[in-house]
Parts: C-alpha cells; sequence; structure tokens
C-alpha cells in the first residue's frame, strides 16, 4: 500500500457555521477523487490522501475535539486500502453516531464509458487491474465499494461534469458552496526584448504609446514616476487603452470566477520594461481594484534592467 500523502491548506475565508469539518472522500478510480482532495483544499481543509482506515477514528478525533490546530480535515479512502477497506463501513458508522453532521462522507462516481476513456488518456493502470483489464477492476471496484456508497451522504456523478462543475459541487456538499474566494489578479509589466512572461494568460503590447527612453530628461526615470507616468498617460492612445482594457477586464474577471478560477495573470509589454509598461500597469491596477471579488497584485519583471 502506497504511503498516505498530505497537504496543507492554503488560507481562505471561513466556510461558514455550516460547513461540514470532517469529509470523507471515497468513490471509483477515475471519477474525480484528485480533483475533489484539491477542491477541499482550495474550501481550507488539511488534505491527507490514502491515508489508512485504521487511523481515521483517530485523526477525525483529533480534528473535530479541537486537539489540534487543524479546524477542516478531508481524506481519502478507496480500494488501495486493500483488504481493510471492509472495516471501513463499521468506522465510518461509529464516526457518525459521534459527530453526527460534522462529518461527512462524499462518493464519487462515473460512468464506465467516462471512466476508460479517462484511463485511456492518462494510460494509468486501474488499481485493481495488474493482471486484469481495466474493465475487469472497474467491475471488481463497484463491488468492493457497494457497502460504502449506500453510507454516503452524497453521491456526485462526474460523467458529465468538468473540472469546475466538480469543484463547485464539493463546495456544495461540504456546506461551502457560499464562500467567496478573491480572484487574485497579477499584473505584470515586462519588456519584450527578455522575452514575454511564461505565465501571462492575457498579453498587451503598449509600443505604440509615445516612448519616454526618447526624453533626456525622463530616460533615467522608470514608469513609476509622476513625470514619466504623466508623459505616457496624456496621449489620446493610452486613455482610450485604459478605457478598452478595463473595460474587457471588468467582463472577463467575474467568468472567470464563475469558472473557479482563482486568478490570472495580464501583462503589459513594451520594449525595454521601464516605463511604458510601468506606467500602464500602475494606471491599469489601480482601475481593476475597484471590481468586486478581486485583489490585484502588480510585479515589475524589468524595471531595474538598463
Amino acid at each position: 500500500m502506497s504511503r498516505p500523502r498530505a497537504r496543507k491548506p492554503r488560507r481562505r475565508r471561513s466556510l461558514g457555521p455550516r460547513a461540514a469539518p470532517f469529509v470523507v472522500v471515497t468513490g471509483l478510480s477515475g471519477a474525480g477523487k484528485s480533483h475533489a482532495l484539491r477542491a477541499l483544499e482550495d474550501l481550507g481543509y488539511f488534505c491527507v490522501d490514502n491515508l489508512p482506515v485504521s487511523l481515521i477514528p483517530r485523526f477525525a478525533e483529533l480534528t473535530l475535539t479541537g486537539q489540534r490546530d487543524v479546524r477542516r480535515a478531508a481524506v481519502v479512502v478507496d480500494v488501495r486500502e486493500g483488504s481493510e477497506l471492509a472495516r471501513f463501513p463499521a468506522v465510518y458508522r461509529r464516526l457518525k453516531r459521534r459527530f453526527g453532521r460534522r462529518i461527512r462522507l462524499v462518493f464519487l462516481q462515473a460512468a464506465d464509458a467516462s471512466i476508460l476513456r479517462r484511463f485511456s488518456e492518462t494510460r494509468r493502470p486501474h488499481p485493481l487491474g495488474v493482471d486484469r483489464s481495466v474493465v475487469e477492476g472497474l467491475a471488481e471496484e463497484r463491488r468492493l465499494l457497494q457497502p460504502i456508497r449506500l453510507l454516503a451522504d452524497q453521491v456526485v456523478d462526474t460523467s458529465r461534469l468538468t473540472v469546475h462543475e466538480l469543484r463547485r459541487r464539493i463546495g456544495e456538499s461540504t456546506g461551502g458552496a457560499r464562500r467567496v474566494t478573491p480572484l487574485v489578479l497579477n499584473v505584470v509589466s515586462f519588456g519584450f526584448r527578455r522575452g514575454a512572461p511564461a505565465d501571462a494568460e492575457l498579453l498587451f503590447d503598449v509600443r505604440f504609446l509615445p516612448n519616454p527612453h526618447w526624453v533626456a530628461s525622463l530616460r533615467r526615470w522608470t514608469g513609476r514616476h509622476a513625470r514619466v507616468a504623466r508623459y505616457v498617460l496624456r496621449a489620446p492612445a493610452a486613455r482610450r487603452f485604459l478605457d478598452l482594457t478595463a473595460a474587457l477586464l471588468a467582463f472577463l474577471v467575474p467568468e472567470h470566477i464563475a469558472e473557479g478560477k482563482t486568478y490570472l495573470t495580464v501583462a503589459i509589454g513594451c520594449t525595454g520594461g521601464r516605463h511604458r509598461s510601468v506606467a500602464i500597469a500602475e494606471a491599469l491596477a489601480a482601475r481593476l481594484r475597484r471590481l468586486k471579488g478581486v485583489r490585484v497584485r502588480v510585479r515589475h519583471r524589468d524595471i531595474a534592467e538598463l
């Protein structure tokens, strides 16, 4: 049996008083348990994949009785447990009697065709398919997990769900559907002579604007200097660019949030990355900070370049 892997939770806003503080994720291989665990991690859960059944009661007790710093935890239980899996129904019934709604079991399943396609795409063997086909392993897995499926607080069929839809369903399953995670909007200025940022999702070229580099009194300053910023932003094209780009992002940001994205990187480029891109990035960020549900960060990659 492979060793359990623990993931530290990311800092997020409170899930609210109705959120289940201890979640057990189980289900078929290929049904999305890894994506579900990542969604729970983003919701602030301390996540452990493949925790032995014998350790679950103690881990739940430590979490739910306040004996450790972790306030919310999630574990994955599946056929990798081997023969120990048969003990899980009795373990979960005892925990449910003791903790009630504070503990929740979510079972993920999918149609055979969907699971077979996913295994084909990833080319991974089925956990029970060492000496058998994926079809045979899946049939055996369904049989072994049926007693656990009957105990589930919620069964989620992922056959036709996108990753983002699954994240939303997991949020609903744990009571965290109303949680609002601010989208981190990274505005990065850069110089094309050093190449575009590799993580840029939206890229804008502002080399059409007047270049302060050719003004002797401005050359030594950067776009963060008031005189350079005024020089760049007084151009009608600069103001028009800011209006149009801010309007575009005002439309795009809510769409990204609706799809479950937590960050978006917007890159603004000029020749050297010291003047025009810096001034525009600062001005654009000021406008974007007015958007709801957004935390704006500004980074000037090449501002120190000469």
